[in-house]
């Protein structure tokens, strides 16, 4: 059987056992921000906006509410497709959903960030998880939790600034180049994502994290909300963007399924 075959069978049982049984609702975790006016986007990108086109009741005597809505791809809770940093790699309608569908692996980096804002996580950061959990698992979406959810959604304390274009006093963790490098070279990962603005640390200059990550075709997720209610190994992440045609990244809703 393929990987995806075996990707498809587990989500297949997964819904079979959960329907026979009955949905536990309290194991399934969103991870994903509203999008609506507080919404963080970096300091250079449209923020989202939503005119309302109808919210009343028509003559007819029923409801009808429709809005447009206009946003940056890259903002909220979002894919970084690897065209993003990547030329010739996959768009955001590109990525397949089976890179997208596996075990997450929680490397929770807390009270190293809590001292440092600029912290990246490191190798050794991920041999202490392996330490304790096993080896990162073959398909594994490796999640770098800093606690900085909980500074949501106050662009000062979550970007280091709320001064729309200001890119220079940046400040918040994200993966090293190392790791990154280890991720793609070392285990065989499909995705990573973190509870930040970016994968490279806010005064990244080069973006290198991007460059590797998306070089080696292999997507990231950003701004993932309440990561602290998974589990360090044991859940399962679904992430499910846009499908943007072309497009460098995009909007996506994230869950998680509990062991």
């Amino acid at each position: 059987m393929t990987r995806f075959g075996v990707v498809v069978l587990a989500v297949l049982v997964w819904v079979t056992v959960a329907t026979a049984a009955g949905i536990d609702e309290s194991k399934v975790i969103d991870l994903t921000y509203s999008f609506d006016e507080h919404t963080i986007y970096w300091p250079t990108a449209k923020p989202f906006q939503l005119e309302i086109v109808s919210a009343q009741k028509t003559d007819a005597g029923y409801w009808y509410a429709a809005n447009n809505i206009c946003l940056a791809e890259h903002g909220g809770t979002h894919m970084d497709a690897p065209l993003h940093f990547a030329e010739g790699k996959h768009a955001a309608d590109e990525v397949p959903v089976q890179q997208l569908i596996g075990p997450a692996a929680v490397i929770d980096v807390r009270a190293q960030a809590a001292q440092d804002v600029d912290y990246r996580l490191t190798v050794a950061d991920l041999q202490a998880w392996e330490k304790q959990h096993g080896r990162i698992p073959k398909g594994a979406i490796v999640l770098m939790l800093t606690g900085w959810g909980s500074r949501w959604p106050d662009k000062k304390k979550y970007l280091g600034t709320d001064q729309p274009g200001d890119v220079a006093n940046l400040h918040f963790p994200g993966f090293s180049r190392e790791t990154a490098e280890f991720l793609v070279s070392q285990r065989d990962i499909d995705a990573i994502g973190l509870d930040t603005p970016s994968m490279d640390y806010g005064q990244s200059k080069d973006f290198i994290v991007h460059q590797i990550i998306n070089g080696a075709n292999k997507p990231g997720l950003e701004n993932v909300a309440n990561l602290e209610k998974l589990p360090a190994k044991g859940a399962t992440l679904i992430a499910l963007p846009m499908k943007i045609a072309k497009g460098s990244g995009g909007p996506v809703r994230i869950i998680a399924l509990l062991p």
